[in-house]
């Protein structure tokens, strides 16, 4: 589940797929002006919902950028962090703001004419961007400031240094003007990659029979027609819940191969040509491979020392993995003696009644106490709890569809910042989970801002979209790219925002807040039967504990899969790359279920164009994670300390500082596997005392 990052050295199409708040500093903002100009001035969709209007929105931010720019070149004597960083960062503000939010109106504009331009004028702004970032004259005035006293302000100048060096700044004339059009061309094809993802809605019809298994109210929201037949597409909400319950493999069959078709063929041709312009910038630049490329400058620096740590991981949850798919290949077996591996597409089926079977879990007998709003309320003020501060829906604000809800953020009286929220399929609209920036902050003088965009069941008249309770992680998940954000958009600097930071640590505050799932006390207090209002009783919420614990290890093992090949596209020649041959390959490494052929998944795998190489970030920062999670009482997890001391060493500093030493503030050492792999063993025996009970 996505919060993509944009980084400062490639292409800020990449979507998103935290310093100690004293009383002083909070009372100076609240003093401070929400932002550097109006509410219209920062709001693409306050100009208004058409192409015309979003691309003058997009060409002022652009034209205030080139001022900032300006100023900085403008500087005659000594420099100063005031008479050259602080146009610097006003540029990278504008520039943040074009990108984030034409960006965002790319993959929730309400009209296809709408999304056509922000796809433009994403690549527009990230041009823009890619041309600062081969500046020499701002390189070299960056470069004559003096290194500042603040240690965060010094971390900032010294990592945008870096940057520009990554980037090629000091290379001659012909060379950057090289780079610049291959840094455009990767926007471009990453663009259209996504957009075809986003417009590739797939149906499959299914007989009302082979809808057997399927809860009462996904059967109301599917009618048959007059010859009995419903149509499903590949939405999330429609899709998925027919794969794990459908009993019919003939349905869950068809179902797969349609989801694990979108994209394909069209995205073949362009994913070649993104790997093969990313290889060439990476050979330009002076790098073997894009994967080299892409982690020099972040937490874990090179593919060399990524094999290292994934072996680790490798090591950890394997065996135990093996265990899990060998446990339920014996189960499916008992009702199938003929069947020789589980197919792929029917893994998520065959886990559901394994769990069950085993857990005496049925994980519809949960959906009825997990509505969508009562969800959407419960996250919130877990979120509020955990990290002491106070969310608040805002009425009367426009945004870019009705169906956005809107909340305002506040740390005792002072505000922090505004989130919305984007959570139900709709035609043309990304059809993924993520959180996605709209503003950064800027201490006295911006508020961040950000949206949650999802695909959650509900959100039309008379549903209560309940949801699955891995629904409920996933929004879990979100919520905490989003209090990251926020809460580490609080800095003297928009270049020292929380999404910022390293890539490969992004991730780390999102899974981190999805454990808080697995403690009664948060979930009993906003899991409530939509129709009796009932309380989650405690007896199932216990067997939905044990029962989720299995799946973890081989989960992880697929984790690697989907690591090893973003890796595999990023380093093998892009000419020669057979995309169905290697994916192949690395499923077939990492997953004990049969490969169904016609499964073509990289077609639609859009972190291909998001994470690219890095897709590792999702397994390093499970670890971290865990760890994290590990400091917290279990007793108290919202009221104890953990939350706030959480909230200033992680989350406060943004990207002011190293994301290593941000981990190892709050750890006291470095991250280990150590909580990791009890996490797995912890699955093994619940689920060894399960079955023997079920038994």
């Amino acid at each position: 589940m996505p919060a993509r990052s944009p980084r400062r050295r490639r292409p800020l199409a990449v979507i998103l797929a935290c310093a100690v708040l004293s009383v002083c500093a909070a009372a100076a903002r609240a003093a401070a002006p929400a932002a550097t100009g109006t509410w219209k001035d920062l709001h693409a969709w306050e100009s208004g919902d058409s192409p015309a209007a979003l691309e003058a929105w997009v060409q002022e931010h652009l034209h205030r950028a080139d001022a900032h720019i300006a100023r900085v070149l403008a500087v005659r004597g000594v420099r100063s962090v005031a008479n050259t960083l602080r146009p610097y960062d006003d540029a990278v503000n504008e520039l943040l703001l074009a990108v984030s939010q034409s960006s965002v109106i790319y993959g929730v504009g309400a009209t296809k004419e709408l999304r056509d331009k922000a796809q433009s004028l994403t690549q527009t702004a990230n041009a823009a961007y890619t041309a600062l970032n081969l500046n020499q004259a701002v390189y070299r005035g960056l470069v004559a400031v003096p290194a500042p006293e603040d240690a965060a302000t010094r971390h900032y100048l010294e990592h945008t240094l870096l940057e520009y060096r990554l980037a090629g700044v000091d290379r001659d004339d012909a060379t950057r003007a090289k780079i610049k059009a291959l840094q455009d061309r990767i926007t471009e094809l990453g663009l259209a990659f996504e957009r075809a993802v986003h417009d590739d809605v797939r149906t499959t019809v299914a007989d009302k029979a082979q809808l057997d298994g399927l809860p009462p109210d996904y059967l109301a929201s599917h009618p048959a027609d007059a010859e009995g037949h419903v149509k499903i597409t590949t939405d999330p909400p429609d899709g998925w819940p027919a794969q794990r319950f459908s009993n019919s493999a003939e349905l869950r069959n068809k179902l797969f191969l349609a989801a694990n078709s979108v994209g394909y063929p069209a995205n073949a041709e362009t994913l070649r040509a993104l790997l093969a312009t990313r290889t060439e910038l990476a050979q330009l630049l002076g790098y073997k491979t894009w994967a080299d490329f892409a982690m020099a400058d972040q937490m874990i620096g090179s593919p060399a020392k990524l094999a290292d740590y994934l072996a680790g991981v490798d090591a950890s949850s394997r065996e135990p993995g093996a265990r899990e798919d060998a446990a339920l290949l014996s189960f499916a077996r008992e009702r199938d003696p003929s069947m020789q591996k589980v197919s792929y597409a029917d893994l998520r089926y065959w886990q559901e009644q394994y769990r069950r079977a085993r857990f005496n879990f049925d994980s519809q007998s949960v959906r009825p106490y997990f509505p969508y709003a009562e969800v959407e309320r419960g996250v919130i003020t877990t979120a509020s709890r955990l990290f002491h501060i106070d969310i608040r829906p805002v009425s009367g604000v426009r945004t870019w569809h009705p169906s956005v809800t809107t909340y305002d953020v506040f740390d005792g009286s002072v505000k922090l910042g505004r989130i919305y929220m984007d959570m139900h399929p709709r035609e043309g609209k990304d059809k993924w989970f993520s959180t996605q920036p709209l503003a950064f902050g800027v201490h006295g003088r911006q508020l961040p801002e950000g949206v949650l965009v999802c695909n959650f069941t509900g959100g039309t008249p008379g549903d209560p979209g309940l949801m699955q309770y891995g629904d409920v992680v996933v929004f879990l998940h979100e919520f905490g790219h989003l209090m990251h954000h926020l809460i580490g958009g609080q800095n003297a600097y928009a270049g020292e925002g929380a999404f910022l930071v390293e890539g490969d640590f992004v991730e780390a505050p999102s899974q981190m807040l999805e454990e808080f799932f697995h403690d009664y006390g948060v979930l009993s207090s906003f899991a409530r039967h939509y129709q009796s209002g009932e309380v989650l009783p405690r007896e199932l919420f216990a067997r939905m504990n044990r029962a989720d614990t299995y799946g973890r290890a081989s989960g992880q093992q697929r984790q690697l899969m989907y690591t090893s090949l973003s890796l595999d596209f990023h380093t093998l020649p892009p000419a020669q790359l057979d995309f169905d041959a290697v994916y192949r390959r690395d499923f077939e490494r990492f997953n004990s279920a049969a490969f169904i052929p016609g499964d073509h998944f990289w077609a639609s795998f859009t972190h291909l164009n998001g994470y690219s190489s890095n897709y590792y970030t999702y397994v390093l920062d499970k670890v971290i994670a865990l760890d994290f999670f590990a400091q917290f009482d279990a007793q108290n997890l919202l009221g104890g300390p953990a939350g706030m001391r959480y909230r200033q060493a992680v989350l406060a500093p943004g990207s002011t500082r190293p994301a290593a030493e941000l981990a190892r503030d709050f750890l006291g050492r470095e991250p280990n596997l150590d909580a990791y792999r009890r996490w797995m063993l912890a699955e093994f025996d619940a689920g060894v005392t399960a079955s023997s009970t079920a038994r």
